[in-house]
């Protein structure tokens, strides 16, 4: 409990496609010090003008429009480097901002006798190939200006420079990386402060985001659909339902669930940042229907309601694997959703990962073990009824878990073939597809144990006389049993 409020007060203060940064440190690499500034997947924006890549328009323009803006950006060099410097010399110091496609990263340092290097030598500059002190450009033969290079210099010996106020308009759909780099080693040690703004020709969710406002909307209808659906035949056969509440609260959390990423959504595109309060909401709804999903799915293929009244024991051990689960859940959401916003994701949420995936194959292991004993007592029991249900609730989550490793597989595949997003707009079907397989085996749940006129077929009985009931409900038709 304490990492979760640890993890939310890290994250108390984050913006949506908004990068801040906040007097962070450059990384050396190769023969220069960088700096990852962010990566999100932008469409072409709808509306060209005639202007350069680097602008200088008011955000009231940007309608239709698909920037990059600095907002603003200032470096912050060591003291001891800022008295090294004549406060009579103009420019004592460079960094670059580039601004890049993926497919152009090959673009940027290197050269035909040292592909290793990133910042134009002497040797380099007497060719002719680059500038003295710069990092080294190749500029796209069909795309002139691209990568796109902002220069901030430093003044004398001030210890600080702010970037002037620029945006990019992007003209061409794509993963861009925006990187800031120093190639003068006397500026080593400095920080970084400020924020860039991206947005969208449709506003400022980020590109692999967009496509999962739509997707969540029509999936509260789903919820809705099904949630009306279960009200009526549960109002219908309200006197004879097996004990099952928990299908209605996994209903009810499910669409409220759906509802709150929606308007999470839509006013994280329309606002440019992300309302911490809804966007807590929408996670512990979904921590808590992940939880009691699984929760279902252990009760049921134990039997419960069908061939025992009560879980015994085992309660207090379900309550014990559901509250482990849901902290674990509501952790990994946290990094996942309050985060860093780039589209580009490394490695940074394994360690919070592998306790929930730990989690699920528990839940897999136990729920398939409690079937094989369910199964045990329903075929010494002769429970012909019953059976087939279980036969076919079987069949479902048989077929739920091997589309779960065969999309693993899948997703694996892609991630390791695509490592750096280049294909990020396809990439929203990864969170969609687990939603809509939890929303698959829920409805084959509701189905199976949807109320009827014949609640006995499935409901649980004293052993006395459920061997003759359900000799009598092997045959049933049209509502009757025939004897």
């Amino acid at each position: 409990m304490f990492v979760l409020v640890g993890l939310f007060l890290w994250f108390s203060n984050v913006d949506a496609s908004i990068h801040e940064y906040r007097m962070e440190a450059f990384s050396p690499k190769s023969d220069a010090f960088f700096f990852h500034g962010g990566s999100e997947g932008l469409y072409a924006s709808m509306l060209h003008e005639p202007t350069t890549a680097a602008s200088s328009e008011t955000k009231q323009s940007f309608k239709g429009k698909s920037i990059i803006s600095f907002d603003p950006v200032t470096f912050v060099r060591l003291k001891e480097s800022a008295n090294r410097q004549n406060e009579m010399q103009l420019n004592t110091g460079l960094v670059e901002a580039i601004i890049l496609e993926v497919k152009d990263r090959e673009m940027i340092g290197g050269s035909f006798l040292r592909p290793d290097v990133i910042c134009c030598n002497k040797q380099l500059s007497d060719q002719g190939s680059c500038k003295l002190g710069e990092v080294i450009i190749h500029n796209t033969p069909n795309n002139t200006g691209w990568p796109i290079r902002i220069k901030t210099f430093f003044q004398g010996n001030n210890e600080e420079v702010k970037m002037d106020l620029e945006t990019v308009e992007i003209n061409n759909t794509g993963m861009y990386y925006l990187y800031f780099m120093i190639c003068d080693p006397q500026l080593k040690g400095t920080l970084i402060k400020g924020r860039t703004i991206w947005k969208n020709p449709n506003g400022y969710l980020p590109g692999k985001m967009a496509p999962l406002m739509t997707f969540f909307g029509l999936m509260s209808l789903a919820y809705l659909v099904l949630g009306l659906g279960w009200f009526l035949s549960f109002v219908q056969f309200w006197k004879d339902i097996i004990n099952l509440n928990i299908i209605t609260l996994v209903i009810s959390l499910g669409m409220c669930e759906m509802a709150v990423w929606y308007f999470e959504y839509s006013n994280f595109n329309s606002t440019g940042s992300r309302p911490m309060g809804i966007t807590l909401w929408a996670m512990t709804f979904g921590s808590v229907k992940n939880t009691l999903s699984r929760l279902l799915l252990l009760v049921v293929s134990m039997g419960f309601g069908v061939v025992r009244p009560t879980l015994g024991g085992l309660t207090s051990k379900l309550l014990l694997l559901g509250l482990i689960y849901f902290i674990a859940t509501v952790a990994l959401e946290l990094v996942e959703h309050l985060g860093n916003i780039n589209d580009f994701s490394g490695k940074t949420k394994l360690f919070l990962v592998l306790p929930v995936v730990f989690l699920d194959a528990c839940f897999i292991l136990w729920i398939f073990s409690s079937l094989k004993k369910t199964f045990k007592k329903l075929r010494m029991g002769r429970n012909l009824a019953k059976l087939e249900l279980y036969r076919k609730f079987a069949n479902a989550l048989a077929v739920s878990v091997l589309l779960s490793i065969a999309w693993i597989g899948f997703e694996l595949y892609f991630n390791a073939t695509y490592p750096l997003s280049e294909r990020w707009q396809i990439a929203w079907i990864f969170p969609a597809f687990w939603t809509m397989l939890a929303y698959s085996l829920l409805v084959v749940i509701c189905v199976l144990w949807a109320p009827s006129r014949n609640p006995t077929r499935y409901a649980y009985m004293e052993e006395m006389g459920e061997d003759s009931d359900e000799k009598g409900i092997a045959l049933i038709g049209n509502g009757e049993t025939w004897r």
